[in-house]
C-alpha cells in the first residue's frame, strides 16, 4: 500500500503514536509512558509505512475525491495540536489484537509462542484487518475538525 509523502510528513511516528497511545496502553493494561515508548520501537521500522499506507486506504474511501484537499483537512487537523493523544476506542476487536500483537512483535516484547501464532495464515489475515482497523482509527484522528 502505498501513500502520499506528504502524509508521512504530517503523520508523522510521533503524530502516529500520541493517536495510538490511549488504546493501546488500555488494551495491554499498562500506562501511556510504557504505551508511548513500546509503539515508538515498534513503528521505528516497515510498519509505520504499512499503517500509513493502510490509513490512506481509509482515508480515500469514495467519499474524497480530491488528494490534495483531504491532504489540507488532515494538516488543518495537525495544525495546532499535533500530539493531542487519540480518543481511546472503547472496544478492542479480534483483529485490532492481532494488529497489537504485530507491534509487539515488532518492539521486541512479545513472546517466543507469540511469534509463532502469528506466523500461521489464519493470524496473519487477521492482523491484516487489524492493520486496515488501525487505519481506521488514525485516519478518523487524523480528519477531526
Amino acid at each position: 500500500m502505498s501513500f502520499p509523502p506528504r502524509l508521512g510528513h504530517l503523520a508523522t511516528r510521533q503524530v502516529v503514536v500520541a493517536k495510538l497511545t490511549p488504546t493501546f496502553a488500555k488494551a495491554h493494561e499498562i500506562d501511556d509512558e510504557e504505551g508511548r515508548e513500546r509503539l515508538e520501537r515498534a513503528l521505528a521500522g516497515t510498519l509505520w509505512d504499512k499503517l500509513l499506507g493502510a490509513t490512506w486506504v481509509v482515508l480515500n474511501d469514495g467519499k474524497h475525491k480530491d488528494e490534495e484537499a483531504l491532504l489540507e483537512k488532515v494538516a488543518r487537523t495537525l495544525k495546532n495540536r499535533p500530539m493531542k493523544p487519540g480518543k481511546l476506542t472503547e472496544e478492542v476487536s479480534a483483529a485490532l489484537s492481532a494488529f497489537m500483537l504485530m507491534l509487539d512483535l515488532e518492539a521486541g516484547t512479545a513472546a517466543e509462542s507469540a511469534r509463532r501464532v502469528m506466523e500461521r495464515p489464519e493470524a496473519q489475515a487477521m492482523a491484516q484487518k487489524g492493520l486496515l482497523e488501525a487505519g481506521r482509527l488514525l485516519a478518523k484522528e487524523l480528519l477531526k475538525a
